[in-house]
Order: C-alpha cells, then sequence, then structure tokens
C-alpha cells in the first residue's frame, strides 16, 4: 500500500521532471517547433497574453514558424512581443500572418544552447531533491514507526534517482539533437 506521503513527493517529482522537459522543448534545435514561441507574452486588448492563447502556430516546413492570429489587429503586437522576447530570430510580417525563418545555427550557438539546456537540467535536478527533503521532513513530522518511516525514505530515494536519471537521459538526448549538424 502507498502511503500519501511517498504519493505526495511522486506527484510533485513528476511534475518537476515535466517542467524541465518542457523546458528542454523551447530550446532549439535548428528545427522548428511552436513551442519555440508559444509561451512569448504579447500586448493584446489592454493585457499580457501568451501567444498561443491568440494566435494559431504552426511550422510548414523544418525551417519555419508560421503565426496566423485570430484578430489581424494583432500583428504588429504579436512582432514587437517575439522581437522583444530576444529569442533570436526575426519575425516577418505578411498580410495576415507572422513568418519567422530560423538562421543556420554556428557551431558557437549550438554550444550555448547546450549550455542552457545543462543549466536547465540541474535547476530540475535541485528541484527534485528539493522535494525529497520535504518528504523526508514529512517523514520525521509524521513520528511513524521506524520500518515504515525507513521504507518510505528507502521509496523517495529511489523516486528522485528515477527522475533524477530521466532529466539525465533527456538532456543527453537533447544535447546529442542540439550537436547534430
Amino acid at each position: 500500500m502507498s502511503h500519501v506521503i511517498l504519493t505526495d513527493t511522486q506527484a510533485k517529482m513528476k511534475k518537476a521532471v515535466d517542467f524541465t522537459l518542457h523546458e528542454f522543448s523551447t530550446i532549439h534545435t535548428g528545427k522548428a517547433t511552436p513551442a519555440m514561441v508559444e509561451s512569448v507574452m504579447i500586448e493584446a486588448y489592454g493585457a499580457q497574453m501568451r501567444l498561443k492563447d491568440c494566435a494559431a502556430i504552426s511550422t510548414p516546413d523544418a525551417r519555419l514558424i508560421q503565426i496566423q492570429p485570430w484578430d489581424v489587429s494583432l500583428v504588429k503586437a504579436i512582432v514587437k512581443g517575439i522581437q522583444e522576447a530576444n529569442l533570436g530570430f526575426n519575425p516577418i510580417p505578411d498580410g495576415k500572418v507572422i513568418r519567422i525563418p530560423l538562421p543556420e545555427m554556428s557551431r558557437e550557438r549550438r554550444v550555448e544552447f547546450v549550455k542552457n539546456a545543462h543549466r536547465l537540467a540541474e535547476e530540475g535536478r535541485v528541484h527534485v531533491r528539493t522535494v525529497r527533503r520535504d518528504g523526508f521532513e514529512a517523514i520525521k513530522r509524521a513520528k511513524l514507526p521506524e520500518d515504515l518511516a525507513k521504507r518510505l525514505e528507502k521509496d523517495i530515494q529511489f523516486a528522485t534517482d528515477a527522475s533524477i536519471k530521466d532529466i539525465n537521459d533527456h538532456l543527453a538526448h537533447k544535447e546529442k539533437d542540439l550537436l547534430t549538424v
């Protein structure tokens, strides 16, 4: 039977891993993906909105992102928001759509992205370890029988190791993707 502390800790670790993997998807590898721009904040209707909430984002080919706003009056705001996000691309308004051609990546740029991926992975691992520490403290506060407490600590450590391995595996895959020319 699974204990509440263990279940809660595993759920928080999964969220940490999922967040890290989502952050990895925002690092572009030379292949266009909607995730590269979907979280860009733009000024729309007097408020800040995410790009994916006010436009359709597609990738017609591997080197191009196409954004089609649901309201044509947002084209200028979207272009401005992408430029201010400083993502390294230059949006080109083309009537009712915005096209973002991805530049060819240099070796230095690829290495810079790898460093960024390593930083994101380390942040994810730190968060997983923080969740582990919180789980251990919850066990101590619960004043459980010693055998149950030891088993829960062992299970939490196992979940921690699995989560960190998952992050490291995805980091290795992302690094390979980024360095492949």
